[in-house]
């Protein structure tokens, strides 16, 4: 039952609330926030696996996409949500949490198809698609989704991640990437992007400056503190002498700090999905 503070929310906001209310759900079962392994003093990159669709998890142990909590996607301005809009969404992510996937796929298509603009439906859409293994139809619909709402950071995030578990990791790469420029405080992107670069490209340089940017984002100490240490090892790389005091956030003018920079409300097409970056879900860190 919805309180009357949110009962009186505008209608874009009220559709993004109503598609992050299942992420706990699809994260419980799909979890696409990536696990990177405890450092381990003789780990290292796994090389990319020669036959997709599926990507090994690399030895040193798994990795699984990214994603983490609710963040609204970056993007230009959103018209009102039409009320019939709404109510379709809102029966989409009834059916999402009663465990009817064929209803609720079929509901965020539908969704899709009549308001183009949103890309939140899509990134629901492709997380039940992955959920189902059906990872190629999955990246279809986030490659849509991010066609239409090229701001969105989180659609990017969950392409970067899908794309990551076909073996596809130079594109993985690419899409995080392109989440950072939609949005550079959008920590889940970091994240994601330092694991890839670690262990499934081998870019230990590449990942400690993405584990960096997160840390100084989010100012999470455990395990982001262990993996950049062991990182810092693997390079030669001295710690710095003064670090900064724990968990604050880095200072405006450090190296690799973070562009300064307010994120917009969230907006009907950037919400996050229901696993973990859209309509029903949301991300947090992993290659």
């Amino acid at each position: 039952m919805s309180s009357p503070a949110s009962s009186k929310r505008p209608a874009p906001q009220r559709l993004v609330c109503a598609a992050l209310g299942v992420c706990t759900l699809l994260l419980g079962a799909c979890s696409s926030h990536a696990q990177r392994p405890a450092p381990h003093p003789a780990a290292k990159s796994a090389p990319a696996p020669s036959s997709p669709p599926t990507a090994p998890a690399p030895s040193g142990g798994a990795a699984t996409a990214t994603v983490t909590a609710p963040a609204a996607a970056v993007g230009s301005p959103h018209p009102d949500v039409p009320p019939a809009a709404r109510a379709d969404f809102d029966r989409a992510v009834k059916y999402m949490r009663a465990g009817n996937a064929t209803e609720a796929e079929l509901g965020f298509k539908q969704v899709a198809l009549q308001y183009p603009q949103f890309a939140t439906p899509l990134v629901d859409l492709a997380l039940l698609q992955r959920k189902q293994g059906q990872l190629q139809q999955a990246e279809e619909s986030l490659k849509s989704a991010v066609a239409h709402e090229s701001g969105n950071a989180l659609a990017w995030t969950e392409l970067g991640v899908t794309q990551r578990m076909r073996g596809q990791f130079k594109d993985a790469a690419a899409s995080y990437e392109q989440a950072i420029a939609a949005d550079p405080r959008y920590a889940p992107a970091w994240r994601n992007l330092g694991v890839l670069a670690d262990l499934y490209l081998g870019d230990p340089k590449r990942a400690l400056g993405a584990f960096e940017q997160y840390k100084a984002i989010t100012g999470e100490e455990k395990p982001v503190n262990g993996w950049i240490a062991e990182l810092r090892q693997r390079l030669g790389i001295k710690a710095p002498e003064n670090p900064a005091t724990p968990g604050a956030p880095a200072p405006a003018n450090a190296p690799g700090a973070p562009a300064p920079g307010a994120t917009p409300a969230p907006t009907p097409g950037g919400a996050a999905p229901a696993n973990a970056a859209a309509a029903g879900a949301t991300p947090q860190a992993g290659g």
